[in-house]
């Protein structure tokens, strides 16, 4: 739930399967800094991804003063502990998961890996989580989804922000999940016209499935949709929302 917690500017750092985005951002949501990227690297075990932000990072912390970071990741995230962190578990962009790398990730305390590394107060969660909190209204049951690498998901209920649930697990069709239909490897093999047809399909199942108030639909590939394609009830919300939730997320109970 929205604690009220004093707002500061915030180190905001987004990991995604492609690509590790970072800036700091101000109590406003605006940017104290550029926008920094570089490619996610491969293999990218628990250790590998806190030096590669740390590195970063570095550009950013000496000409902004933060006080604290927030970090998004796709993956299952509670008390900033991963259970599981599906894209980071191979060795390649597109490759198989690897028993060893899910092992790895499994039960990892990265947000003391990186408190430690970076010297500030750290939050990690789910990077849907994350977007989630720069867009939500607090008003009814609002659902986000996110559309990247895979399939995130998010659920605020009055502005309380629930537990985090992998929805995009939920069987579609074909023996796949949404996560897997949705996914952008899946994009990629079958082309945007399909692809945005089984976005609009997936919108419908979440619907049945939740009854939300209001769905925001962002990530990278939200670009390629239209206001029709995600309902009268969905916003298409900018990729930004990612970093500038890192604010946000530290008023609210997780």
């Amino acid at each position: 739930m929205i604690t009220n917690a004093g707002l500061a500017p915030t180190l905001s750092i987004d990991v995604g399967g492609s690509g590790l985005k970072a800036a700091v951002v101000n109590v406003d949501g605006s940017l104290l800094t550029e926008r920094v990227r570089i490619p996610t690297p491969y293999p990218c075990p628990p250790e590998v991804l806190v030096t590669t932000l740390t590195e970063l990072v570095q550009p950013l912390t000496a000409t902004a003063v933060a006080t604290r970071v927030s970090v998004g990741v796709p993956g299952m995230v509670r008390g900033g502990r991963v259970l599981s962190m599906t894209p980071l578990a191979r060795r390649t962009y597109d490759g198989p998961r690897e028993p060893d790398l899910i092992e790895a990730w499994r039960g990892y305390p990265l947000a003391d890996a990186l408190s430690a590394s970076l010297d500030l107060p750290t939050k990690v969660v789910n990077d849907a989580d994350m977007q989630g909190c720069a867009v939500v209204q607090g008003d009814g049951f609002e659902c986000v989804i996110t559309l990247g690498t895979g399939v995130g998901t998010a659920v605020f209920n009055n502005g309380h922000l629930l537990p985090h649930m992998e929805l995009s697990h939920t069987p579609f069709r074909d023996g796949m999940t949404i996560d897997e239909m949705l996914g952008n490897h899946n994009r990629e093999r079958i082309g945007d016209t399909k692809w945005v047809k089984r976005v609009r399909q997936a919108i419908d199942v979440f619907d049945a499935l939740l009854w939300f108030d209001h769905l925001y639909v962002g990530g990278g590939n939200a670009k390629l949709l239209k206001p029709e394609d995600v309902g009268p009830k969905g916003t298409i919300v900018p990729n930004k929302a990612g970093i500038i939730g890192g604010v946000r997320v530290w008023e609210f109970d997780v």
